[in-house]
C-alpha cells in the first residue's frame, strides 16, 4: 500500500471520525458504568462500527440506492437522532432515569454502544460517505484495502481513547462532569442541527 495514498486518507477519515471529540462523549454517554463495562460499550461500538464501515466499503452507495435512501436524507435522520440525544444530556434525562432505577433496585440496561456510539457518531454520515469514496480510489480491490486499513486504524484509536474515560472521570468528578455533559449536550446539539442543515442544502433546499 502506497504511503502517499494512506496518509492522506487516514488524516481525511481521522478527522471525519473525530474520536477525539467522540471521546468526551462517550465519557458522558456512559456515566455511572464501571470500568469493564465501559470496556465492553466500547469494544461493541467499535466493532458494530467496522461492520458497518465495512459494509459500505464493499458495496458503498449500491447499499443506499438499493433501499432507495439518499445520502442527504441518511444525513438528516442522523441528525434528528442525535438531537434527540443531546436533548437528555441537557435535561439530565439520563441522570434522572438512572436515578429512579436505583432508588427502585432496577440494573441499568441502557446501552449507548449501538446508539448513538456506533451509529451515528462513529459510522455516521460523513465517516460513510468517506469510506464509499476512499474504496472507490485505486483499481479493483486497492481501494476497499485502503478504506478497511484506513478505518481499522482510526477505530483502534478510538478505542484507546475510549478506555481512558474513566481517568478523565476520576479528575473531573461529579461537578465536572455535569458541566461537561451540559456542555457537550449543546456542541451534540449544533452538530444535530448542522446534519440536517447539510442535508437539506444536499437536497437543494437552501443555498
Amino acid at each position: 500500500m502506497e504511503l502517499d495514498l494512506f496518509v492522506p486518507a487516514f488524516v481525511t477519515l481521522f478527522v471525519v471520525m473525530d474520536p477525539i471529540g467522540i471521546s468526551p462523549l462517550f465519557m458522558a454517554l456512559t456515566q455511572g458504568k464501571t470500568t469493564s463495562q465501559r470496556r465492553a460499550i466500547a469494544l461493541r461500538a467499535c466493532t458494530i462500527s467496522a461492520l458497518i464501515l465495512t459494509l459500505f466499503a464493499f458495496l458503498g452507495e449500491g447499499v443506499l440506492n438499493f433501499l432507495g435512501i439518499s445520502m442527504p436524507a441518511f444525513r438528516i435522520s442522523g441528525g434528528i437522532l442525535l438531537l434527540l440525544t443531546a436533548l437528555d444530556m441537557l435535561f439530565e434525562r439520563r441522570t434522572q432515569r438512572r436515578k429512579d432505577q436505583s432508588e427502585e433496585g432496577v440494573a441499568s440496561d441502557d446501552d449507548p454502544s449501538v446508539f448513538p456510539l456506533a451509529m451515528p457518531l462513529i459510522a455516521g454520515p460523513g465517516s460513510i460517505a468517506t469510506v464509499i469514496l476512499l474504496s472507490g480510489q485505486g483499481d479493483g480491490l486497492a481501494g476497499v484495502g485502503l478504506a478497511l486499513a484506513v478505518m481499522a486504524l482510526v477505530l483502534l484509536i478510538a478505542f484507546i481513547l475510549f478506555n481512558a474515560a474513566s481517568l478523565l472521570e476520576r479528575l473531573l468528578r461529579e461537578t465536572g462532569i455535569k458541566v461537561v455533559t451540559r456542555l457537550l449536550g449543546m456542541l451534540l446539539a449544533a452538530l444535530a442541527v448542522q446534519f440536517v442543515l447539510e442535508g437539506l442544502r444536499d437536497f437543494g433546499l437552501m443555498g
